[in-house]
């Protein structure tokens, strides 16, 4: 926090949590501990991409003001992360009663004989808050996979490497049985039903074929009948004549 006569400003670095094409804010604490009303005013080496809410204003005596300063979304990251924007806060005595319709550039104006503070911040971008990581379970004996803690508070990695590789080779040699007698238990289960199907297939044509010579013979014994009774009718009728 920066302490001037005036105005006490935290912090004294803009961070923003760099995103593309996301807009980003942070803000200014601006603070007056002094018996008199203090404007302010913002400026920016880059206003077409910052956007100052509100970028002047009074302070009233022994109070607090933020300032929002948010960032236009990003189409790229700048080479290294590295931000050469800088913001600078200007402060002024102002008369009692002030308000902020009141504020305009010849109070700042150092050639009037103002006594103008001036405080200079930077811009810096920081990776954006990680979402937290999954916590593995403990093993079955009731210890934790991942290392144990000593008495001043570090961790042995040496219980780390081991506890891991612990729990790896006490996954593979169970998973692997298991995987390999599913495959077995599929590939029986399909061959099975494999020999079922041809079996009824089977049944299926010798049964065709049963009633295929039946019907061949059955046809067979029609057709002398009937020749024997025209045989019969004939001889009837040529002794008739």
């Amino acid at each position: 926090m920066s302490t001037g006569e005036l105005l006490g400003i935290e912090p004294l670095e803009l961070k923003f949590p760099f995103e593309l094409k996301k807009q980003i804010s942070c803000s200014l604490q601006l603070s007056n501990k002094t018996d008199n009303y203090v404007a302010f005013k913002v400026k920016t080496t880059n206003p077409k991409k910052y956007c100052v809410r509100p970028n002047a204003g009074i302070v009233l005596p022994r109070s607090t003001c933020d300032v929002t300063v948010t960032m236009q979304a990003q189409k790229e990251a700048p080479p290294d992360m590295q931000c050469k924007d800088k913001f600078l806060l200007q402060s002024v005595k102002a008369n009692d009663g002030v308000t902020a319709k009141d504020i305009n550039a010849e109070m700042f104006s150092k050639e009037a004989g103002h006594v103008v503070e001036e405080c200079k911040l930077r811009v810096l971008y920081v990776s954006p808050p990680q979402p937290p990581s999954p916590v593995l379970e403990g093993s079955e004996e009731g210890s934790p996979p991942w290392g144990s803690v000593s008495d001043n508070g570090n961790v042995n990695g040496t219980d780390l490497s081991t506890g891991t590789r612990a729990f790896v080779e006490h996954l593979e040699p169970q998973d692997k049985p298991l995987e390999a007698g599913a495959l077995i238990s599929k590939l029986t289960d399909e061959r099975n039903n494999a020999i079922q199907q041809n079996n009824k297939l089977r049944r299926e044509l010798e049964l065709l074929r049963c009633q295929g010579n039946k019907n061949r013979s059955g046809a067979s014994l029609m057709f002398f009948i009937i020749i024997g009774l025209l045989g019969l009718l004939l001889g009837y009728l040529m002794k008739k004549t």
